[in-house]
């Protein structure tokens, strides 16, 4: 049984560390700060989703205890991940419109539909019910 854990546990710390790392290379490297936004929300949150599945395989296949600490990290995570990500788009978005920043590879954001618009901090369009 030991093996079987070694090999679970070095394979997902190997898939951990890898897409921590693309992850982290596309927020370096990518132009925008919308595009940006994909690299730490997506791929490095996957990341650390293995190697917290590593750290709980080899506590328990190792020291035969369970822990609530990788639990309690994983939870504040996928918590806090969606909600930050939501407001950098919001921020990313009041700035183009406000003209303070440059579209990136992607182009500029679709326009919403005429019933609606983005949800920034910027005041009604005349003539629209507040």
């Amino acid at each position: 049984m030991s093996i079987i854990a070694d090999i679970a546990i070095v394979v997902l710390l190997l898939l951990g560390a890898g897409f921590a790392l693309i992850g982290s290379w596309g927020l370096v490297r990518l132009p925008s700060t919308m595009e940006r936004l994909h690299g730490p929300t997506k791929a490095t949150t996957l990341g650390l989703g293995a190697l917290l599945l590593a750290s709980v395989i080899y506590f328990q296949a190792r020291l035969g205890i369970w822990t609530a600490h990788e639990l309690l990290i994983s939870l504040f995570l996928f918590i806090t991940a969606p909600i930050s990500a939501n407001m950098i788009a919001k921020v990313h978005l009041h700035r183009l419109r406000t003209g303070r920043e440059t579209d990136g590879i992607a182009g500029p954001p679709p326009r919403p539909s005429e019933e609606g618009d983005w949800a920034t901090f910027e005041a009604p369009r005349q003539g629209t019910p507040a």
